[in-house]
């Protein structure tokens, strides 16, 4: 989905270990990546580490993709309302934190695809509003 938005698209297999997946994220934006999305780890096995891994490595949450993402979802499945999936920004990266599922990855990111662009735009600095 994300190669069919336009993104350049590297992949990254982390193990469900916190501090591993917040160093790869971190990694990924400080070495210009404009998006990281990560996808898994958002529910709540025991296993489901990714926002205790990604959160302390951000600069600060986004709370509208998370809203987003699980409201898309329920319209899907009454179950997305468990989701811990969230949007999150550091620097001029936009993190997004998506379910592992197949489908409730790429629900999350038809529910946010449409403000992808302002939100790269806003991040690099271009924020006059035409």
């Amino acid at each position: 989905r994300l190669s069919g938005m336009g993104f350049v698209v590297e992949r990254a297999v982390v193990a469900y270990e916190p501090d591993r997946i917040g160093r790869i994220v971190a990694e990924a934006a400080d070495g210009g990546a404009r998006l990281v999305d990560t996808t898994g780890g958002t529910g709540l096995g025991p296993r489901d580490r990714t926002p205790e891994g990604v959160t302390p490595v951000i600069d600060y949450v986004v709370p509208g993709f998370g809203e987003a993402m699980r409201a898309e979802g329920r319209t899907h499945t009454p179950l997305a309302s468990l989701s811990r999936s969230f949007g999150a920004v550091r620097g001029q990266t936009l993190i997004l934190c998506v379910p592992g599922s197949p489908n409730g990855a790429l629900e999350s990111l038809d529910a946010v695809g449409m403000i992808l662009g302002h939100t790269l735009e806003t991040l690099a600095g271009r924020t006059a509003h035409t």
